[in-house]
């Protein structure tokens, strides 16, 4: 197991420190704030330990309120909103400084038949085919500046679409339109809640991304500056996350200093796990 899956899983093992309130620790102190996929995935951790473990998260809705301070622990406290006979209901605040950074509503729900479709995966080159992130990050920042983002990432990340980097050099290639496949960088353990905790942090990772692949802009040139608002993501079927799942992810709108992506994630034999939904803030500036 690589070393930054071994943090990650760390980070994810949060403290208990009373009754339904958990400490988590920040993963780098080097970054201006806090990665939201972390916060997010810290949050569903502390919900789900407050709910029987017959009873899978089904859904989260989450609202990014303010930058989390890599340099001092988040508190997350639940609410137990409701447990009914097939639900239950979970809030979770994220607080920092006496102040709150994020919150979170999950549901959970008790494993039940019903009527079932799916929409169909989309076509994508096999990861084993594609060039891992080193290899595609060095032409653009040179070996150490690749190695430098690379070495700091616990998910294995194969793009089948062009890089934001790439789009923004080359307007040629900007496209509405992003495939990715991810997996996390080393084998788990048979714990659904962590691997949905998992994917609700690699979530975070490219949605964003797929505004700025749109209109030839890339996170780091100068111009660009955003922030997750809000995520929403809703759980259909169990998967694991050490195996490969194609995220594929389009943007249907943006204006107003805002942008909307969607994701939706497949597992190799085509089933669609996954639904996501963000918007985030996008400026550009002259």
């Amino acid at each position: 197991m690589k070393e930054t899956l071994k943090a990650l899983l760390d980070l994810l093992d949060l403290e208990q420190i009373e009754n339904d309130i958990f400490r988590g620790r920040t993963a780098d102190e080097r970054r201006q704030r806090v990665f939201g996929g972390q916060v997010a995935g810290q949050a569903l951790v502390a919900a789900g330990r407050t709910v029987p473990v017959n009873r899978p998260v089904h859904s989260l809705h989450a609202y990014f309120l303010r930058p989390g301070d890599p340099l001092v622990p988040i508190v997350y406290t639940v609410d137990r909103v409701r447990d009914g006979r097939s639900f239950t209901t979970r809030r979770v605040t994220a607080v920092q400084h006496g102040k709150a950074i994020f919150t979170l509503s999950a549901s959970f729900q008790i494993v039940e038949d019903g009527p079932a479709h799916r929409a169909p995966m989309p076509d994508a080159p096999d990861p084993e085919t594609l060039p891992d992130s080193l290899t595609r990050l060095t032409p653009l920042f040179g070996r150490r500046g690749a190695e430098a983002f690379v070495n700091r990432r616990p998910i294995d990340i194969r793009h089948a679409t062009p890089l934001t980097w790439e789009a923004a050099k080359d307007p040629s290639l900007a496209t509405p339109e992003s495939k990715v496949w991810l997996k996390v960088d080393g084998e788990l353990p048979d714990d659904p809640l962590l691997h949905v905790c998992l994917m609700t942090y690699a979530s975070d990772m490219t949605l964003l991304d797929t505004v700025l692949l749109n209109h030839g802009l890339a996170w780091g040139d100068k111009r660009t500056m955003g922030a997750s608002l809000d995520h929403a993501m809703w759980f259909h079927r169990p998967f694991r996350a050490d195996e490969w799942l194609l995220y594929y992810q389009d943007t249907p709108f943006a204006g107003g200093a805002r942008g909307l992506a969607r994701g939706q994630v497949f597992t190799r034999s085509g089933e669609l796990v996954v639904s996501v939904m963000q918007e985030g803030l996008v400026r550009v500036s002259d």
